[in-house]
């Protein structure tokens, strides 16, 4: 992607801001109005005592696959609720990927859907509802 086009993508622009997502190695494969695919690998600090994958870091994941999926057109667009059913453990090494899809929109709200896969299986299913906000409070705007 050209500079001036990385620019004016809201997309490409909140996920190079977000910190949490890409220091556990969440990739951004593709990106579109209402849609959104990633990839993460489930790394040794990333498992829980059970030796399968830690939910909150699966929530996680689906999470941002959702915001990248709902801010696809901009405005700012904000989480107001989410939930995630386990179906499948995920291990160490496990290469997973999340694609998100907008189900609707309606006013300033919408539903969006995760599914979560290693290869063909589905780990997890995750739906977030949305809410697009009228400005956001910068980290400049606090102090």
């Amino acid at each position: 992607m050209q500079a001036a086009e990385a620019a004016s993508d809201p997309v490409a622009v909140m996920f190079a801001a977000d910190e949490a997502s890409r220091r556990l190695g969440i990739e951004l494969l593709e990106h579109g109005e209402g849609t959104a695919v990633l990839r993460m690998t489930v790394t040794e600090t990333m498992v829980n005592g059970h030796g399968m994958a830690h939910g909150g870091y699966l929530f996680l994941f689906a999470d941002t696959a959702f915001a990248c999926a709902c801010n696809g057109a901009g405005p700012v667009t904000v989480a107001s609720g989410a939930g995630i059913d386990f179906v499948a453990s995920a291990y160490e090494g496990d290469v997973l990927t999340a694609t998100a899809e907008v189900r609707t929109r309606f006013g300033r709200s919408g539903l969006y859907d995760v599914t979560v896969l290693r290869g063909d299986e589905v780990i997890a299913e995750f739906r977030g509802r949305s809410r697009r906000v009228r400005s956001m409070r910068t980290k400049e705007s606090q102090q």
